[in-house]
């Protein structure tokens, strides 16, 4: 029988809490302290340890999040009828939900459990439990209702999907979301110039188009002095870029950066981009491991166009994680099309949703379609052996 722990601050885990995640950054407390001093304002986080016979052998890392209008929509350029059609959507899926993931970046990083003492279905069936005691507890202590319960990103290789007839029982809805952008590095690219040699020569060309664009932008990395001098700057750049995306459900606060540098240090990368000393974009980066896991960025739309920044900032990452000796580079969704033609590929996500009201949550399937609808893009395949 699996025996589960509330937690409401990172502080309080138990000593072996990192030792068992040790293969995911996102899951360990240096990252879970720094989220708790800088999360946007409209997410609480709750952790779950799950215990056989007292050993810890499994975690669960819970987002509560508020969701409102102003949260999820900031695109001032909206239509009316795109605003009526907002409001309608936002009143279904406005209040409480739980998020047993990471709300704030692509992947599932809300779970784990050793597979060699529990199944995946008892894991899954304490873990429901432990959803249903925080439903409780918030309804007593805080008297909100949660309206949805979300199990964030899965890959289609992942153990959950051996649950998934019990989820559906237990009215979870399994939807597809965006695919996650990723790009292997092969041992061959022992250097960046292996890697843009691998090019077709459209694409060789595209890159060196795009430098020769950026040739005026300085790029420096930010140490912790700097971020914290940049604050200002980096936040408005940053909300520059989300301030556009068409839907938002939360945004970060202007300490977000300073405080991941702080608490993560060397695993967490901020590097600017300066034009005549003006800091006119920037991007960021978290050392997962085997894995460069690209983060927010943020930049001047006034300088994108003309001097490409967005595009080469990906060949930045790329050329991070290549020169370091990483495995991967871990792009996440959005932008499929660009981050495709640097390298990345496209990895498939799914996630399970459950909305607490039974009609609502008949509904729901067809309201997330036109929220999240299928995007027609075309992937580049860059490489000549591709």
């Amino acid at each position: 029988m699996i025996e589960t722990n509330l937690f409401t601050s990172s502080h309080n885990l138990p000593a072996t809490w990192d030792a068992l995640v040790s293969h995911d950054i996102f899951l360990q407390t240096p990252y879970l302290k720094a989220f708790e001093k800088s999360a946007p304002n409209n997410i609480t986080l709750y952790y779950f340890a799950f215990y056989k016979q007292e050993e810890l052998i499994g975690v669960a890392i819970i987002q509560r999040v508020k969701l409102y209008l102003n949260d999820m929509f900031r695109n001032q350029e909206d239509s009316c009828f795109q605003e009526r059609f907002k409001n309608r959507i936002s009143k279904i899926l406005k209040g409480n939900i739980l998020v047993v993931g990471n709300l704030t970046h692509t992947g599932q990083h809300g779970v784990y459990f050793n597979q060699n003492i529990v199944s995946n279905d008892q894991f899954i069936s304490g873990l429901i439990d432990a959803v249903n005691v925080l439903k409780r507890d918030i309804k007593t202590v805080y008297n909100k209702r949660i309206r949805a319960v979300l199990l964030k990103d899965y890959f289609l290789t992942d153990a959950i999907h051996r649950s998934t007839n019990s989820l559906y029982k237990l009215g979870f809805h399994q939807l597809v979301v965006q695919p996650n952008m990723i790009m292997n590095i092969p041992e061959t690219w022992s250097t960046f110039d292996f890697y843009i040699g691998d090019f077709h020569k459209k694409y060789r060309d595209r890159y060196k188009s795009a430098r020769k664009k950026c040739k005026d932008i300085v790029t420096k990395e930010l140490d912790e002095v700097e971020i914290f001098k940049q604050s200002k700057s980096l936040y408005n750049l940053y909300k520059n870029v989300s301030n556009h995306a068409k839907i938002n459900t939360f945004l970060l606060p202007e300490n977000h950066f300073y405080t991941l540098k702080k608490q993560l240090g060397d695993n967490f990368k901020v590097f600017g981009y300066y034009l005549n000393d003006e800091l006119v974009g920037f991007y960021t980066l978290i050392l997962n491991y085997k894995q460069v896991e690209t983060y927010f960025l943020g930049y001047n739309s006034h300088y994108q166009f003309k001097h490409q920044l967005y595009l080469n900032m990906l060949y930045d990452m790329a050329k991070f994680g290549i020169n370091n000796k990483y495995k991967s580079v871990v792009y996440a969704r959005t932008a499929m099309e660009i981050k495709s033609s640097v390298g990345a590929k496209p990895q498939a996500m799914v996630l399970y949703l459950k909305h607490t009201n039974l009609f609502m949550n008949t509904a729901l399937k067809y309201i997330f379609k036109l929220m999240n609808p299928s995007k027609t893009w075309t992937e580049r395949n860059p490489f000549k052996l591709n």
